[in-house]
């Protein structure tokens, strides 16, 4: 390569350079010209995006890996700009022009996302008003709405950096050291927690979640030998698992002296609304045990009970 080349190429690259320093001058100046004629602040500006004051300070000198759609619309709106401004806007930040149609599909995203939360509000409302403990999950068993009654079963708990009963449902019971406390037959609700672990991967085999709570298990040698052989092993003899085989009863033991040892089925009761949101409802129904229904074969029921 030519000496020339070498300074073709240095050239080049410095113009790029002192370009893209104009691109983001051009950008700190329009977007400082919005914030000033609105009187915000950079931290209001922050408020209104939901991000730190920091980060939206990045955003105004235009140190921003990638410039997406989502971010300048939602920068268009927190600066009240009009469509021309939002023009400029793109072009100033990513030299592209706004495409319409992907606006409207963030601002029904949005729409939705806001229905989804004041629903959610409603219905945590609703359940805090039922005396069983009940709570909802997402697909990873992470827990996403808890009723007051489930927040008293647990409240004795001490603190756990990753299986807290308030953040993730599987991980308490498999994890927790107080999970014994509270679930008595301990071992059984692990068989049916690791039976559901294992039917949960196969609906959602790329949830992280999951893969992560799986790993965790491999972790621990006596969770790791019943995952691989008590628990297919359990399967295969009883057909269950945590959430299915709703007749199945273990004990609970509740903090509450009043209630202590109970029975505790537990039952999937899922509306068509949290559904649609990718959600399961679940109650804690606490009997005592001398209420346990022991299914009995066909045939078998008068003469043996004489």
């Amino acid at each position: 390569m030519s000496a020339g080349t070498y300074f073709d190429a240095g050239e080049q690259e410095s113009t790029q350079s002192v370009a893209a320093e104009m691109q983001a001058k051009r950008l700190q100046e329009f977007l400082k010209g919005r914030r000033d004629h609105l009187d915000l602040s950079q931290e209001a500006v922050a408020e209104r995006l939901d991000i730190s004051a920091r980060a939206y300070g990045n955003w105004e000198r235009g140190r921003v890996k990638e410039w997406t759609d989502a971010k300048l619309y939602a920068l268009a709106e927190a600066l009240e700009m009009s469509e021309f401004q939002t023009a400029r806007l793109f072009q100033y930040a990513a030299g592209r022009v706004p495409q319409p149609e992907v606006r409207t599909r963030l601002r029904r995203a949005r729409s939705s996302t806001r229905e989804s939360s004041a629903f959610l509000g409603d219905y945590t409302v609703m359940m805090d008003a039922l005396a069983l403990p009940t709570f909802v999950t997402d697909p990873a068993w992470d827990v996403k709405l808890a009723n007051k009654a489930y927040r008293d079963l647990f409240r004795n708990v001490r603190f756990h950096p990753t299986a807290m009963p308030s953040q993730n449902f599987l991980r308490f019971g498999l994890f927790h050291p107080d999970a014994p406390s509270i679930f008595a037959d301990h071992l059984k609700w692990q068989l049916a927690m690791l039976a559901q672990l294992s039917s949960s991967l196969e609906q959602h085999s790329e949830d992280n979640g999951l893969q992560a709570i799986r790993r965790d298990v491999y972790r621990h040698p006596a969770l790791r030998d019943a995952y691989l052989t008590d628990m297919p092993a359990w399967v295969l003899g009883t057909g269950a698992d945590l959430v299915h085989h709703e007749g199945a009863v273990r004990e609970l033991r509740h903090p509450d002296p009043r209630l202590g040892l109970k029975g505790c089925r537990l039952v999937e009761e899922t509306p068509r609304s949290l559904k649609s949101l990718g959600l399961m409802r679940l109650t804690l129904v606490l009997i005592d045990l001398d209420e346990r229904i022991v299914p009995r074969s066909r045939g078998t029921h008068d003469h043996h009970a004489a």
